[in-house]
């Protein structure tokens, strides 16, 4: 099966457009103010507008409150949404939109009891766990850590780049990979060959 690519932190319209041409499935937008990549609701409005038919527009949300996410999804148009903070089961299924949770991952994290706890998402999303920030750490984690019978979708993120994402897919076999800081020039600011490489990389795992 071949492996689905989202790259998240997306600002900017040009860099939405070489993700899209660049054969990614998802991009993801930011709405968490402390956030290097987050963005207003006129620049996801100008983004999402350029996105093609077929690509998903993914909204990445840290504990909003329902109210906030409701005026976000009166404005801009998003496909599903990510909560990436300590939001539980019923948070994420108060808005009427499919969701996938993502889980900070430890040594003792229990993935097995997540997928149980979070069983309507759509997927887990695997993430570095740190104290500094949220996500977008540039970070890794074990892969060892997570259990063959999760019996729930995965997607990948934490750390991943041009080089470390073949090695990460054929390890884990995940639905799909998540990329931010890999493919950027700065923070928000996406690279185009950077993107490229990391396309290739996951085609490449697939040979």
């Amino acid at each position: 099966m071949r492996t689905r690519v989202k790259i998240c932190g997306i600002t900017r319209v040009e860099d939405a457009l070489a993700a899209v041409n660049a054969g990614a499935d998802a991009i993801g937008l930011v709405f968490y103010a402390p956030s290097p990549r987050a963005v207003t609701v006129e620049q996801a409005q100008k983004i999402a507008a350029a996105i093609p038919p077929f690509v998903s527009i993914v909204g990445l949300f840290v504990n909003a409150p329902k109210v906030e996410i409701e005026s976000i999804l009166s404005r801009v148009r998003l496909d599903i949404l990510q909560f990436h903070g300590d939001e539980t089961a019923e948070d994420c299924e108060q808005i009427n939109l499919p969701y996938y949770k993502a889980i900070r991952v430890k040594a003792d994290t229990n993935l097995i009891q997540c997928a149980q706890q979070y069983r309507t998402a759509k997927a887990l999303l695997l993430d570095a766990f740190s104290e500094a920030a949220m996500g977008g750490t540039g970070q890794t984690f074990d892969w060892n850590l997570i259990p063959a019978n999760l019996h729930m979708p995965v997607i990948l993120a934490g750390g991943l780049n041009a080089e470390n994402v073949g090695l990460a897919i054929r390890q884990v076999q995940p639905y799909a990979v998540d990329v931010s800081g890999g493919v950027e020039a700065g923070k928000g600011i996406k690279d185009a060959a950077k993107i490229a490489a990391f396309m290739q990389g996951v085609s490449n795992a697939a040979l």
